[in-house]
């Protein structure tokens, strides 16, 4: 599905990542793991274009997406959860889920989509009509991830859910996550601070570490790896 490869980027001329490469299959979680600062959202922000790599090759589905514009990769099925959730907070739940049908098949599917989000985020539905600026952070993370699944995107890129949240919120929207990629085939990019969370739900794992690929593994075998447990675990 997303093969990355040798992608170099940054902003102006400073360089923050150098020569990554990393894979994302169907169907399957992925998560980018490393400190602030290690260079996780500026690769979020090279893939969904943002940003444009200085070199590099960016192929989702067979389709070189490198430089092309923001449009173009959400047409593609690339949909980010953008870290601070950012909704519109006069508006309606249901008004701010709206805004997710970026494009007319997104549209025109709406309400259909709309029932499937639902199924996934149940209190959303008794939320639809209430401003979104009102309710809990958790509830806001939840309406930021139901924006997102409105299209019903191949790869749904979560960029530091569990932010500010509740460890039971977060176990939540992971638990959708997980249910999605196995039952609904939509792969996951999950960039993620807290290592435990992120481990216990994804397949795959990749550590970044000053813009650089430093560690890749699955799930497993990063959290028995020495390094992963003293610099990030804690143990």
């Amino acid at each position: 599905m997303l093969k990355v490869t040798d992608l170099s980027a940054g902003y102006g001329a400073i360089n923050i990542l150098w020569n990554l490469n990393f894979e994302i299959g169907d169907g399957e979680i992925v998560a980018f793991l490393g400190s602030n600062g290690a260079g996780k959202t500026t690769t979020v922000r090279a893939v969904t274009g943002l940003i444009r790599p200085s070199s590099g090759s960016v192929q989702f589905n067979g389709q070189e997406l490198a430089r092309k514009n923001s449009r173009a990769i959400l047409d593609a099925g690339i949909v980010q959860v953008p870290e601070g959730r950012q909704l519109f907070t006069d508006m309606t739940v249901l008004e701010n889920l709206e805004m997710g049908a970026f494009n007319k098949p997104t549209r025109e599917a709406f309400k259909e989509n709309l029932k499937t989000v639902y199924k996934w985020f149940p209190k959303l539905e008794e939320r639809a009509n209430q401003s979104a600026g009102t309710l809990s952070g958790g509830e806001q993370q939840m309406v930021a991830v139901a924006r997102a699944l409105i299209g019903i995107p191949k790869l749904l890129i979560l960029d530091e859910p569990s932010l500010g949240l509740a460890p039971n919120i977060v176990d939540d929207i992971l638990a959708v996550a997980t249910s999605m990629a196995k039952n609904d085939g939509i792969s996951v990019m999950l960039v993620e601070q807290d290592i435990t969370k992120a481990l216990a739900c994804a397949d795959r794992g990749y550590v970044i570490e000053n813009g650089k690929i430093a560690l890749e593994g699955t799930s497993a075998s990063l959290s028995a790896n020495e390094h992963v447990k003293k610099a990030y675990l804690g143990i």
